[in-house]
């Protein structure tokens, strides 16, 4: 990973000067020590990655237009016989242009903001900028033809918009991964393209960078998610899914797995190290397959697999199971949440939650999972703690377990019927909940309806997308603070 130091002070150094006075030294020359041992064209390919992972709803021309400048900043001050001062003079040169009301580069709603502020600041504070990664990528690669045609044309164009969608649709995916697919992809475009059977030499390259391509993959989802959710959050998240999937195991059983997929996430998504990604997920999988695949076939089928990622991928796709015959769920009692364990009585419930209600999304578990931190955090520290804790759980009984079923009835019926009858099934049930209603109100909800179904009822649902949807669906229940405790 030899350019990956350069490229993340650049995103800082560079574009918008992130270094204390007695640093830039330093920083110019660190730079500039890159970008002589990688050469022009490579600095140039890994800046316009970091860019297009930056600013990931910008155009392709206003990300071209920053690489350019950058890669020209450094060709023209890591010569030789640059004057010292080029370096934070072109820098400053570039935080100014970027405050023009006709800049040509990615535009951010935060820009005004910094170009009140001037030097070092207005530079720190440009830095800091960068657009939301896009939860659900968009690329789609085309067939063969239409690839050699575009790579025939101007390949080098050709591999700059290919980095520039790659990088922008996985940007969450650790740098190391993405390089490595992106590298992959275009040596498989510019070996196959010139071959006597381009479409065998696609296949066969496709399936030799299979692995590589699942990785980017999984780790994007998994990165955007902890992004996200953060350490805790993800475990929890985690502890509901396995609940969900695997609801014959126990708790005991799942949660230092729900554990376990956390750390690797936490180990990996900022990770410069080429195998952290792929290591600590080979290992993950291990130790799903060990723990339950005798306790579920569908476990057991996935685990047969010699692809590992082909594996996790497998497991990550496996529908919710239908619970077993289960006693009637036992509620958290006040002294078990305020004390010392707290957290792990919280996490208990919760997924003897998830047991019971296999089809609620993983976005609502998020929202109870908030829920029950700002309850916990408000009530165990109140005078009368169990006053508190009693008054929201009175309030908010009825109310969450309304939800609950209807959200479990919504994405239960949209994983059994294919789609057609699950948005037919839905205009009826809505026809017969919204009686005296128009037409058009009428397909209005149920269009809303179908569109929070398919994109938030999937176990790889957006996390930021759904929670905000969900969010307009319960009103302010849940920020309250008190929705989980029942």
């Amino acid at each position: 990973m030899k350019g990956a130091l350069v490229l993340l002070l650049l995103l800082v150094v560079v574009a918008c000067g992130h270094a204390e006075h007695r640093g830039k030294p330093y920083v110019r020359d660190k730079v500039c020590k890159e970008y002589r041992t990688m050469g022009k064209d490579d600095f140039r390919a890994l800046t316009l990655i970091m860019n297009s992972k930056k600013f990931s709803n910008a155009t392709f021309e206003e990300v071209s237009h920053l690489v350019r400048e950058i890669v020209s900043l450094a060709e023209t001050c890591c010569t030789d016989d640059a004057d010292p001062s080029c370096y934070d003079a072109g820098s400053s040169a570039l935080s100014a242009k970027s405050c023009d009301p006709n800049s040509p580069f990615p535009r951010h709603a935060g820009v005004d903001a910094c170009c009140a502020h001037t030097g070092l600041e207005r530079k720190l504070c440009m830095a800091a900028l960068q657009h939301s990664p896009r939860e659900i990528p968009r690329y789609a690669e085309p067939d063969g033809d239409e690839l050699c045609a575009n790579f025939a044309k101007d390949p080098k164009d050709f591999a700059d918009r290919f980095l520039y969608e790659y990088a922008s649709n996985y940007g969450q995916a650790p740098l190391p991964v993405l390089l490595g697919s992106a590298r992959s992809f275009l040596s498989m475009v510019s070996t196959c393209c010139i071959s006597p059977a381009p479409t065998t030499c696609f296949l066969k390259e496709k399936l030799e960078r299979k692995t590589l391509s699942l990785l980017t993959l999984l780790s994007n989802r998994g990165c955007s998610r902890f992004a996200a959710y953060g350490k805790d959050k993800m475990k929890f998240s985690y502890l509901t899914m396995f609940a969900q999937k695997i609801p014959s195991a126990s708790f005991e059983e799942i949660f230092p797995l729900a554990e376990d997929a956390a750390e690797a996430f936490a180990q990996c998504c900022d990770s410069m190290a080429e195998d952290c990604m792929h290591k600590k997920l080979s290992e993950h999988t291990a130790k799903v397959c060990s723990a339950l695949s005798a306790k579920d076939e569908r476990f057991a089928d996935c685990c047969k697999g010699k692809n590992v990622m082909q594996n996790y991928f497998c497991i990550s796709a496996l529908q919710p199971a239908k619970p077993p015959q289960l006693p009637e769920l036992q509620q958290p009692t006040n002294e078990h949440l305020c004390s010392e364990n707290g957290a792990l009585h919280s996490d208990r419930y919760a997924f003897e939650l998830a047991r019971r209600h296999p089809n609620v999304p993983d976005a609502l578990f998020g929202k109870l999972y908030d829920a029950i931190e700002n309850v916990m955090r408000e009530c165990c520290a109140a005078k009368d703690s169990s006053a508190c804790l009693n008054g929201k759980k009175q309030r908010m009984r009825g109310e969450l377990f309304a939800f609950l079923a209807k959200a479990s009835e919504l994405c239960g019926q949209y994983a059994e019927l294919d789609f057609l009858h699950f948005k037919k099934r839905l205009q009826e049930k809505v026809k017969q909940s919204e009686r005296g209603a128009s037409p058009e109100r009428l397909a209005e909800l149920a269009e809303r309806r179908a569109d929070f179904a398919s994109a938030c009822c999937p176990a790889n649902a957006p996390p930021v997308y759904c929670a905000q949807q969900i969010s307009a669906e319960m009103g302010q229940a849940c920020d309250h603070g008190s929705c989980m405790l029942l």
